[in-house]
């Protein structure tokens, strides 16, 4: 069991719940019922389940979703070293084999073929099959399947089949309220509550023209990333700059718009 040791959370994550979504988790957690976290990216999906882990003491195998992820990946595989071939659990074998909380962050980046593979541990049956190996694990109790994934980015061309959709429950998540925001960002960097109000409120302008020249507006993440610039000695109007408006876009017209906002509070 020393392997899973490392995936263990052993601070307590910062997360200030907007909602009863931890209570709706540990209720989940408790029947093993899958869970699908929806919502804008930088919102905080990934430190919710960071703070839940550490809340029930499970641990967490996080694996980043991207198009070239292929079921081996998830799974395992063999692999050629001086003794000759060993098989190599991936890092969901590895958590339905040792009881850890498996995370799929942005799951929807993975090829269908891929995602499929999460079918049987995600109903009555809780197992996955090794089929290069011969082998197949019986999911461990305590081991639960979250994933994530953006609502936003949803296409035609990349979503979730309603076959994987529905082996979950879901929370919805979304940028926190105003001033739960500024408290977030103030509380995560050490900037005063007053520069967090004015950055939240950036972000919140920003988060008005979702749909109408932006894709997404701007996240808590950013709003972080500012401030820890702006802790650090940088001025509030080249810190937001730098993480506010040149990541989201390189439309002229549109950066013009976003500076004009951060012109106004700094």
């Amino acid at each position: 069991m020393d392997i899973i040791k490392q995936f263990e959370i052993g601070r307590e994550p910062y997360y200030k719940a907007v909602g009863d979504e931890v209570i709706l988790y540990e209720a989940a957690y408790s029947a093993r019922m899958p869970v699908m976290l929806k919502g804008p990216t930088g919102c905080g999906k990934s430190r919710f389940v960071e703070y839940m882990a550490w809340k029930l003491k499970k641990p967490l195998i996080t694996v980043a979703c991207n198009e070239d992820m292929t079921a081996s990946d998830l799974v395992g595989r063999f692999l050629l070293d001086a003794n000759g071939t060993r098989w190599a659990d991936g890092p969901l074998a590895m958590a339905a084999r040792h009881g850890a909380i498996c995370y799929l962050d942005e799951v929807v980046e993975a090829r269908q073929d891929t995602t499929v593979v999460i079918h049987p541990l995600t109903d009555h049956r809780r197992t996955l099959p090794l089929d290069k190996k011969g082998e197949l694990i019986e999911a461990h109790q305590d081991f639960q399947l979250v994933i994530s994934y953006n609502p936003g980015y949803q296409n035609l061309m990349k979503d979730l089949k309603q076959s994987t959709k529905q082996r979950f429950g879901a929370l919805d998540f979304d940028y926190p309220e105003a001033a739960i925001e500024a408290e977030i960002v103030a509380h995560e960097t050490g900037v005063e509550q007053g520069l967090a109000e004015k950055l939240v409120a950036i972000a919140q302008r920003s988060r008005n023209l979702k749909g109408h020249g932006l894709d997404e507006g701007i996240s808590t993440r950013l709003l972080v990333y500012a401030a820890n610039l702006i802790a650090g000695g940088i001025s509030p109007r080249q810190a937001c700059l730098m993480t506010l408006v040149r990541p989201l876009t390189d439309d002229p017209d549109m950066r013009d718009t976003l500076d004009a906002a951060v012109g106004t509070f700094f």
